[in-house]
């Protein structure tokens, strides 16, 4: 069985993290991603973090399976040949700031007089509309306004961030879900028509605060940064073991806050109907971590999972990336592949993400050089012009 975006071309036009980051999940699936890029400088991923010689490594994961072309978008005539290349697109995936391609003469109206069957997925800080759509935006600036950083970190200290682009992943999950859906939307249209996609890196974020949102409306209430533990929700923390060591314990639900503290001989608790529903835990939520913690303390943190996972109990060691391959899970998985770079070196990268049983994805190919492809794709398109 062929994959299932065998047949689909996306342009991909973006920069940095989010549009590449939904174009390297759609090209793991089978999609044709013609990934454009500066004559002079490529992606800036390219030079970002760990240098391998004279290209990030974090680049072979990032644009794998993409064809890389190298056109300024800002000249006419490579302006020309993206209208060309977009006749025959199912997709165009981009995250400048809006207005750019407009100004460009390749924006969705354009492109969409050449090709109204044409999908474009547009990312960008504050999304296409609104008082600061021409504003720059980058994943940091969102996941601070969308909500996130204000409720990461201990309540004493400053907000702080997740160690990752995860703002811009998020945007990313969001401009792929979005593609398919106007994929499929148009698929099942008689016409074919297509449509653009606006995903705002803000709106990413913001959407994955749960309640706090109606808490405030209703209840004029304002979620505050509480560290290791959830806000309202008992005991779910990270624990201290005698080796030093540390476990993070959610034995949030009903059955299995009872599983939990009999397994750790407390079945006065297990019974108790204060701590029989969230809303009485939540209230005794500190009470509740201290004495999980004398527990913990008084066992190595292998002794804590064995207690744990024969009580079927969720809990697990907070991993480094070296807990994370040494780990016989992730490697069953098959959650890393080796690939060869350019020089010969072998190199661990992540594996693929979901995994679909009849139709998996896979890598084809690591991170192309800058312009590797530039001569076959543009030859394809002047020879399907003859």
């Amino acid at each position: 069985m062929k994959k299932p975006l065998y047949g689909i071309k996306v342009l991909e036009l973006g920069n940095f993290v989010a549009a590449p980051f939904a174009g390297k999940i759609m090209g793991e699936f089978g999609a044709e991603i013609i990934k454009i890029e500066d004559p002079e400088k490529g992606d800036s991923i390219r030079n970002w973090r760990v240098m391998h010689k004279d290209t990030s490594l974090w680049w072979y994961v990032h644009a794998r399976n993409k064809k890389s072309v190298a056109l300024d978008l800002r000249k006419s005539e490579d302006q020309e040949i993206i209208r060309e290349l977009a006749k025959e697109a199912d997709v165009v995936l981009e995250n400048f700031r809006p207005g750019t391609l407009e100004k460009w003469g390749i924006g969705y109206e354009d492109l969409k007089k050449i090709n109204p069957s044409i999908i474009m997925t547009r990312i960008s800080g504050y999304g296409q509309t609104g008082p600061y759509a021409k504003k720059p935006g980058f994943g940091s600036i969102a996941e601070s306004m969308g909500g996130i950083r204000y409720l990461t970190g201990f309540p004493d200290r400053p907000p702080v961030r997740v160690g990752l682009a995860i703002g811009d992943s998020i945007a990313g999950l969001y401009a792929v879900n979005g593609t398919l859906m106007a994929l499929r939307a148009r698929d099942i249209d008689p016409e074919r028509r297509g449509q653009y996609v606006d995903v705002s890196l803000t709106e990413a974020v913001f959407s994955l605060l749960e309640g706090v949102l109606p808490e405030y409306d209703v209840k004029g209430i304002i979620r505050e940064r509480t560290g290791a533990t959830l806000e309202g929700i008992a005991p779910s923390n990270t624990y201290l073991c005698k080796d030093g060591k540390y476990i993070v314990i959610a034995a949030n639900s009903d059955s299995i806050f009872k599983r939990f503290m009999n397994a750790i001989g407390r079945p006065d608790l297990a019974e108790d109907p204060v701590y029989a529903n969230n809303q009485g835990r939540a209230q005794n939520a500190e009470y509740l971590d201290q004495l999980i913690e004398e527990w913990t303390k008084s066992c190595t943190q292998k002794e804590a999972q064995k207690v744990l996972d024969d009580a079927a109990v969720p809990a697990g060691p907070i991993y480094s990336i070296e807990d994370i391959v040494n780990d016989e899970h992730f490697q069953a998985r098959g959650m890393f592949e080796t690939v060869t770079l350019p020089d010969g070196e072998r190199v661990k990268v992540p594996g693929i993400v979901p995994k679909l049983s009849e139709t998996p994805g896979s890598i084809e190919w690591i991170g192309p050089k800058l312009g590797q492809h530039t001569e076959e794709v543009i030859g394809d398109m002047l020879s399907k012009q003859k």
